[in-house]
């Protein structure tokens, strides 16, 4: 969530909630590249104004979208309230691998832009993920080159997994990239 954004007016609430749904509506049907502010605010039955008074541009829209889809799968894993373990790690592979895969079969012709801003907006969730679940353990050591490495390996392998024709079965695939992404987070256990 936004900061602040339970304190919001149930009114901006409601209209922000518009907006999305009729973004998300319009990611199936067409590819990113192609929606226009102008198609947003017809299916969501609002004026431009209204629109540009919750977001700067459908850049900041896609941003938000990504960013409000991607935190309710983690809180629906009770992600964000845990701290690192083993299993914790894998469940939030798991949860990424879904959520990519997700989002690839329900956007229409997801284009290379639309991925690399999704991209940014995921990893930069992962790392506070991350961060946050190693400062729990008051190491002394830094804890962001081990973060950064375990978010650019996490979005990679999801990213890999939910791209592949040929998916193996998810848990396999979890199981097997596991160790890979732990080796690094492991002085933190």
């Amino acid at each position: 969530m936004l900061p602040n954004e339970e304190k919001l007016d149930p009114r901006v609430k409601r209209t922000r909630s518009l907006i999305l749904r009729a973004f998300e509506e319009l990611l199936a049907e067409k590819n990113f590249e192609s929606i226009s502010v102008q198609d947003v605010t017809e299916k969501a039955q609002i004026n431009r104004a209204t629109f540009y008074a919750h977001f700067q541009d459908k850049y900041a829209l896609l941003d938000y979208a990504i960013s409000q889809m991607f935190k309710q799968e983690i809180e629906k894993r009770t992600l964000n309230a845990c701290h690192y373990t083993l299993e914790n790690l894998r469940i939030l592979i798991l949860a990424v691998c879904e959520f990519l895969s997700n989002m690839h079969s329900e956007c229409a012709q997801p284009h290379q832009q639309f991925e690399s801003l999704a991209e940014g907006t995921i990893k930069k969730i992962l790392f506070e993920l991350l961060s946050h679940w190693l400062k729990q353990t008051n190491s002394k050591i830094s804890t962001d080159i081990p973060a950064t490495v375990a978010t650019w390996a996490i979005y990679g392998l999801a990213s890999l997994y939910s791209h592949n024709k040929k998916r193996p079965a998810l848990e396999k695939f979890v199981d097997e990239a596991l160790p890979l992404v732990a080796v690094n987070l492991e002085q933190f256990a």
